[in-house]
Order: C-alpha cells, then sequence, then structure tokens
C-alpha cells in the first residue's frame, strides 16, 4: 500500500492498464510481511492490485482496512491518515504446514472478510475503544521478522492468526453474499483443477468439465476471485511443482511432465516469471546451495 513496497511483493503483470502485485514465493521470503508508513511518507494513491490479502492498521484513528485480493484497489478517495502499519501476507501459509495449499484465500473460514465486495477494494473496519490487540500484535510481528530467530516464520503466523480471528468477530455481520464459502460451481471449478492440473488442461475443459459455457466461466471466476481459470491452473501447477522442487530429487523435466508441461523448456520460463528464477535456481536456494 506504499510507494516503498516491501521485498516479499513483486509487479506480476498489468490489468488493464493497473499493476497487479504478487507474494513471493521463494523459500527466503517469509509468509508474512509489514510495512509501517510515518509522518511524511503517504500511501500508494494511484490504482492497484493486490493478488494477496493486505490489512492496513490506522492506530489513530482506531480502525483497519480490509483490502480484497484481486480488486483494484483505489485509495484516492479514501481519507487514509498518514500513519499506519500494512500487513502483507502469502494466504497460502494459512494452511496445515504448508506455503501452498490452494486456493486458500477464497475458502479459509479465517478470510471471509477479504471478500467483502466493497467499492475501491477497502472495508474499514472500526475498532472497539481500548482495543490494543492489534497495535501490540503488529509490532510482534514486526520483531520477529526483524530478530528472525529460529521459528520466526510460525511465530510471525501466529500473530497473525490472532489478528485474522479477531478480524473474523468484528466482521461477522458483513453480509455474505461476496463471501466464496459455499459456492458450489466455484468449488467444482477447482475441484476439477485440483484432480486435472497434471494433464493438458484449457478454459474450455474445465468448463466442459462444470457444465458451463467458457465465457460463463471466465466471468464467474474473474469477478469471485479477480484471477482467471488459466491463471488458477497455473497456480496449482507452481504450487505443486515448488512440493516437488523442495521434495524430492526429481529432475525438472520430470517435475514438468508431472506438473502437465511436459516440454521443460515451457515449463521453465512458467516458472521463472512465476517465481523470478530458474526451478534449478529455486531448488538450490530452497536448500542453501549458492552454486547454480
Amino acid at each position: 500500500m506504499s510507494d516503498g513496497r516491501p521485498q516479499t511483493t513483486r509487479l506480476i503483470r498489468q490489468h488493464r492498464g493497473v499493476p497487479v502485485y504478487g507474494y513471493r514465493s521463494d523459500p527466503s521470503t517469509p509468509p508474512v510481511s509489514v510495512l509501517r508508513l510515518g509522518p511524511g511518507q503517504s500511501p500508494e494513491r494511484a490504482p492497484h492490485i493486490h493478488d494477496f490479502p493486505v490489512l492496513v492498521h490506522v492506530p489513530a484513528a482506531h480502525e483497519v482496512y480490509v483490502v480484497t485480493p484481486g480488486q483494484v484497489v483505489d485509495v484516492g478517495h479514501v481519507p487514509l491518515p498518514e500513519a499506519s502499519t500494512t500487513v502483507f501476507f502469502d494466504p497460502g501459509a494459512l494452511g496445515a504446514g504448508s506455503r501452498s495449499p490452494w486456493p486458500t484465500w477464497y475458502r479459509h473460514p479465517l478470510l471471509a472478510a477479504f471478500l467483502h465486495g466493497h467499492a475501491n477494494g477497502l472495508l474499514r473496519v472500526p475498532l472497539p475503544p481500548g482495543h490494543p490487540l492489534w497495535t501490540d500484535t503488529m509490532a510482534a510481528i514486526e520483531t520477529e521478522l526483524e530478530a528472525r530467530r529460529e521459528g520466526f516464520q510460525q511465530a510471525a503466523l501466529a500473530h497473525l492468526t490472532l489478528l485474522l480471528i479477531d478480524l473474523a468477530r468484528l466482521t461477522a455481520d458483513i453480509p455474505g453474499e461476496f463471501r466464496l464459502l459455499g459456492e458450489p460451481l466455484l468449488a467444482d471449478v477447482f475441484e476439477v483443477i485440483d484432480r486435472r492440473f497434471g494433464e493438458p488442461l484449457s478454459l474450455r475443459d474445465v468448463a466442459a468439465a462444470v457444465g458451463v459455457t467458457p465465457g460463463h466461466l471466465t466471468t464467474l471466476v474473474r469477478r469471485r476471485t479477480g484471477r482467471t481459470v488459466q491463471d488458477w491452473i497455473t497456480e496449482r501447477r507452481m504450487a505443486h511443482a515448488r512440493e516437488l522442487l523442495g521434495g524430492t530429487d526429481l529432475p525438472v523435466a520430470v517435475i514438468a511432465s508431472r506438473v502437465g508441461l511436459p516440454d521443460p523448456s515451457y515449463f521453465g520460463r512458467v516458472f521463472r516469471r512465476a517465481h523470478d528464477c530458474s526451478p534449478r535456481a529455486w531448488r538450490n536456494q530452497l536448500h542453501g546451495d549458492s552454486h547454480g
């Protein structure tokens, strides 16, 4: 949410001229990051999109802004005070012991508030008077990230979970029309992708499997998630590729075939676009090997 974006995020594409930022998934990137803005530091005013959940805490105003993944954020019409603390996080890290269970953010019970559908991609949530949880917990996350002691990533996630639990309680009365929990067609889409990502799979294939036209499916998925069906197919493939790179000694060519991209060169290009490095470099980084 600021011009000084944390290194945990990166520009991944443009959507109709609007920049889209993703959360890095390389092994050295913590699953949570914090950006604190003080006097004289203004939040980003240009429209932009985050491909991951964001929380902005404004202590002086006793409020939190919930930023919807995949939606255009336009803070130009929102009177955000300068002093704020922003938490960016990888929603996949909320899964049971894995960085890449997917698609986590659209169905995780603690992330329902991010599917609010409010204008400008922002939901303002007032905090009760005398409610120090947010200030204290964000400071605790910062401390963990700065000290980087053993287990700091798990500790940061534990603090983030406390914030998300509190957010869920504060927003329990939000209308559910934009929440994707219980969206049967969307659930079917992800089940098809999850079952068939290891084979050739296209938008048309998924649409046929769930019994709708490709055009209708494109509109539904983009409206509900801010991403395309092909984006989700690629995300699932890359999630499994990371699991195989980190947990096996399989050659890259074999991994490429197992995730439905049998051309190793093409797989390498797709992986590099998603991670800013080659599959081999990602594996080396994970295992602390500076060579290769």
